[in-house]
């Protein structure tokens, strides 16, 4: 047997691959974890869209009382909802983008202990790297469409408020 038959063996009966590949396997664990909640954040955007369309239909059939002031409340609703859409989207690409490298980071590491030279080490590191850079990203957006969201929350405590001073105002007026 070759010495370097013999290295290859040695290489793929150690624990240097596993030991090697932990850490892009807790990084794509962490992105799970991310694509798992943001998804979820998705999911309540489309039940909060549901639940303006509702709105937006009570008004129509004029079923709710301030409709002008209701209809432009609800346009700015709906707006910054698909706003939020957009930013959880890109959160989510940017998610399994990292999560695809973290995953090819971990074969690269595999191959090059298997077949790679020192000079090749670099690759899986570059590419973990990479990973690195969209699950910052991601985390940035999410950041981001967080901060949004308060400002979905606090027009609609603004809204409430409104409400409630035009009720004690003009009492329980009906449409």
């Amino acid at each position: 047997m070759a010495i370097h038959e013999k290295d290859l063996l040695e290489a793929l009966s150690s624990t240097r691959i596993l030991t090697s590949m932990i850490t892009p396997a807790v990084l794509i664990s962490a992105c799970g974890t991310l694509i798992f909640s943001t998804s979820a954040r998705l999911g309540r955007i489309f039940d909060r869209v549901n639940s303006l369309k509702s709105e937006v239909e009570g008004v129509l059939t004029g079923k709710l009382p301030f409709p002008e002031e209701r209809m432009e409340f609800l346009k700015i609703q709906v707006e910054k909802q698909r706003v939020r859409a957009a930013l959880i989207q890109k959160a989510l690409a940017a998610l399994y983008s990292a999560t695809a490298l973290f995953v090819a980071a971990s074969l690269a590491i595999a191959f090059n202990v298997a077949y790679g030279t020192p000079e090749t080490s670099w690759i899986a590191t570059a590419i973990a790297l990479l990973g690195g850079l969209f699950l910052f990203a991601a985390s940035a957006i999410l950041i981001y469409e967080s901060r949004y969201n308060l400002k979905f929350i606090n027009r609609h405590i603004d809204f409430i408020a409104f409400l409630q001073e035009r009720y004690e105002k003009d009492g329980n007026r009906r449409p």
